[in-house]
């Protein structure tokens, strides 16, 4: 970090990986719960010699900084952690006044403590706190699978990205939580803020998330999240493997649109109007099924030879996960603790509103699921995956290639889904809206707005008249 860099952040809203010290009377003792936060979480920089005052930060400057720095770094290479802790550290001069900086980098040996076990700390927004049982519980379970998608990858920085990506992700980011200060940050702070750049060098999870498709597939050769279409009630029944298999995307960001889509398809969504004559979409159970996709892209074990998978079958929706869960269901669904494996793809998630800060969501995922079907949801769980089932109700046993595998030359009478109902009834009121207002009014992925846009026109439902950028839609007779 720089010292341009540093007057930058201080000059910022608050930083989760950002911790300053004065250290007036020497070296505080409140700096090895800060070692052990960032090297249990994502990373951070520890700054002695600045002090926090209210929400501005004031530079006074080290006495010994010569110090501070042999006390702090000889602690570090001592006995007082569980772990040697290896930090890079700089030395900032603002006019007479000195200031020292240390990066303590994620720990593969987590969970780090100094003293007892009990002395393990987490970040939790801009702050510290002492890990609970389940959390340690966590890192430990981490360390023996293996999972590392908080871990920077040398070779890889901001250029592995899709620009595309990103570019949808902040829009949708200002559209779903537009009081978020994330979005005052242009694209780089904002990666560096979330840890998906450290030090402009990409980790694994923002690698799996936001990356192109060819970076990716350098460190996970098999890289895909599966998505079967059965038409049957188990692999045995079927008479063919499957009706269909979703397309490789480009990385977690595009599947989980991709997937949510096919799931959602799935399931009737009526039209209701409310009483201002707005059309409504408050469903519960695709809360539920949202919920069970997001927690499956969240939790899974990336490294695994195991690949998360759905599989839509003729009498259910089954979520296979690559990773058990970190505790007993029934302790999970009890509690509800939140425990993410990949805790940067937990916050990308969150941040847009598509996960919760607390638990799996099992109340969300049971209770959601009640509002549609008889059959209560089946969670299951053995030391390498997890399964979470959404058994429909006998009524809704519907073959699952009708109307959600129509082809786009489909015949004219074909059925239409939710969306594409809602796509025609946007498009009557205003023959000129754009795939970007559609997408924002309907709440979904621009591409799925072209996607059904393009099985509409094949069915001579709509056209377009002159050019994308002036031209306008008209809706055929059927």
């Amino acid at each position: 970090m720089t010292k341009q860099e540093l007057i930058e952040r201080l000059d910022d809203i608050e930083w989760e990986d950002f911790e300053v010290k004065s250290a007036k009377g020497g070296l505080p003792k409140s700096s090895w719960e800060s070692v052990s936060a960032f090297s249990n979480s994502s990373g951070g920089w520890l700054i002695f010699g600045i002090e926090e005052k209210g929400d501005k930060f004031d530079i006074v400057g080290l006495s010994n900084p010569a110090k501070i720095e042999h006390e702090f770094l000889n602690t570090l290479n001592g006995e007082k952690f569980n772990v040697k802790i290896r930090v890079k550290s700089y030395k900032y001069d603002f006019d007479t006044k000195k200031v020292l900086a240390f990066y303590i980098p994620i720990s593969k040996q987590k969970p780090v403590y100094f003293n007892t076990l009990r002395n393990s700390f987490i970040r939790s927004g801009s702050a510290d706190r002492r890990a609970s049982s389940e959390e340690i519980d966590r890192m430990y379970r981490d360390q023996t699978f293996g999972t590392k998608t908080s871990e920077v990858i040398d070779d890889m920085g901001m250029s592995d990205l899709s620009s595309v990506s990103l570019q949808q992700y902040k829009e949708y980011m200002q559209i779903a939580n537009p009081t978020l200060n994330y979005n005052k940050l242009n694209t780089e702070e904002f990666l560096s803020k979330v840890s998906v750049l450290v030090n402009g060098k990409l980790t694994y999870a923002g690698l799996l998330f936001f990356g192109r498709r060819d970076s990716i597939s350098r460190y996970f050769v098999d890289f895909r999240i599966d998505l079967f279409e059965i038409p049957a009630n188990s692999i045995r029944e079927a008479k063919t493997r499957y009706t269909y298999r979703l397309a490789e995307q480009e990385n977690l960001w595009d599947y989980y649109f991709a997937l949510f889509e096919r799931v959602s398809a799935r399931v009737d969504r009526p039209f209701q109007m409310n009483r201002m004559g707005f059309a409504t979409e408050d469903y519960p159970y695709l809360g539920a099924l949202r919920e069970a996709l997001v927690n499956m892209l969240m939790h899974a074990d990336y490294f695994s030879p195991i690949k998360s998978r759905i599989r839509i079958f003729t009498d259910k929706i089954e979520f296979l996960n690559a990773g058990s869960f970190p505790k007993p269901i029934e302790y999970l669904i009890k509690n509800d603790i939140s425990l993410p494996r990949n805790p940067i793809i937990a916050k990308l998630f969150r941040f847009i509103k598509l996960a919760e800060n607390a638990g799996f969501g099992f109340d969300k995922m049971i209770d959601g699921w009640k509002s549609y079907s008889d059959k209560e949801v089946k969670f299951e769980c053995d030391d390498d995956f997890s399964v979470s089932t959404f058994y429909l109700s006998n009524s809704q046993n519907a073959p699952v290639n009708a109307s959600i595998n129509a082809p786009l030359n489909a015949p004219l009478n074909a059925p239409l889904n939710q969306l594409q109902n809602s796509i025609l009834k946007e498009i009557a009121l205003n023959s000129k809206i754009s795939y970007d207002e559609l997408a924002d009014k309907l709440d979904r992925h621009r591409t799925t707005i072209m996607r059904n846009i393009q099985r509409l026109k094949s069915l001579k439902l709509i056209e377009r008249i002159g050019s994308n950028k002036s031209g306008y839609w008209r809706i055929k007779l059927r």
